[in-house]
């Protein structure tokens, strides 16, 4: 099973420039590789309402907000995502950056004034999963931001492990061995069960493959059924 899927997607208030995980990191959260967590549909929602309190609150440019793919554990069943100040020790004890996480709490629970941010309803909107990219998942970023839209995993290149298939003729042959399939669908499942009723669509970052790579994808997700969506299809 790759060893970088452990399950749990992050809103991330991150000094800018600074990594929050390197690749070759080993989650100290926690995990099972080779499995995702529910994604809590809460994530688009609260995205765009953290990107709006940390301007409110004078964070931003200093802060990035963003999504960071999905890198680590817990193992649990309960629709899981994670609201972090990123970065490094230095600005984990940023009071400003933690009071801005703590209203986003407040006012995505409802506990302001009892309108929560995010419930999802289950009428049959489309959801993100998004496919291939950086650790920061910028292009799939480009669409979640927009208001509306509901995202689930997000599986960056490192997530993918593929095999490197042989080649006759300068063109690819047989099956590209790895686990990347893998990948897809356990993160399809949970991203389905998190939105019951929704219709999961995916989401390539086209540039970050190479063509074999692009090709076995698309072929894979079209084996299985999955829709692939262009940036309009969720909007």
């Amino acid at each position: 099973m790759p060893d970088n899927l452990y399950g749990s997607l992050l809103v991330n208030c991150t000094y800018k420039g600074v990594p929050h995980l390197r690749e070759d990191e080993t989650p100290p959260q926690g995990g099972t590789p080779g499995w995702a967590a529910i994604p809590n549909p809460r994530i688009g929602p609260w995205l765009r309402l953290m990107q709006k309190i940390a301007a409110e609150q004078g964070l931003v440019p200093e802060f990035e907000i963003t999504l960071e793919a999905t890198h680590h554990g817990p193992v649990t069943s309960t629709p899981t995502m994670f609201v972090e100040i990123g970065s490094t020790e230095e600005y984990w004890g940023r009071q400003d950056a933690a009071q801005a996480i703590a209203l986003v709490l407040r006012k995505g629970l409802g506990l302001e004034d009892g309108n929560d941010v995010g419930s999802w309803q289950g009428n049959g909107e489309k959801v993100l999963l998004g496919i291939g990219g950086g650790h920061y998942a910028p292009r799939h970023m480009d669409i979640v931001i927009k208001d509306g839209v509901w995202v689930g995993h997000l599986l960056s290149g490192y997530s993918l492990p593929m095999d490197t298939p042989s080649q006759v003729n300068g063109k690819t042959s047989g099956e590209v061995a790895g686990m990347w399939k893998h990948s897809i669908k356990v993160s399809y499942e949970a991203t389905k069960a998190a939105f019951p009723g929704s219709e999961v669509i995916a989401h390539l970052d086209h540039k970050s493959f190479k063509g074999w790579q692009k090709n076995a994808v698309t072929s894979y997700l079209q084996e299985e059924n999955i829709r692939i969506g262009k940036p309009s299809d969720f909007f």
